[in-house]
């Protein structure tokens, strides 16, 4: 299995967040299993190790959406 350093995983970010990388990868492994094309040339067959390579490459990111929905009140 490549090893995939942290640096790296953090390098293309503008607010470098491990939670965050941890969020995208899995979403995107998650996709992968589901069919999704690699973004990536890999020799891997594993999609969190797959989906860790996009993220080092810059190839996926996060992207935080606004929800429209009602404010809770008290």
């Amino acid at each position: 299995m490549p090893y995939v350093p942290i640096e790296k995983l953090l390098k293309h970010q503008s607010e470098p967040s491990l939670f965050r990388t941890v969020l995208t990868a899995a979403v995107r492994a998650n996709q992968l299993a589901q069919g999704a094309q690699p973004l990536v040339k890999t020799d891997s067959k594993k999609v969190a190790t797959i989906a860790l390579e996009e993220v080092a490459d810059g190839k996926v990111n996060y992207v935080e959406e606004k929800t429209k929905g009602k404010k809770a009140s008290s």
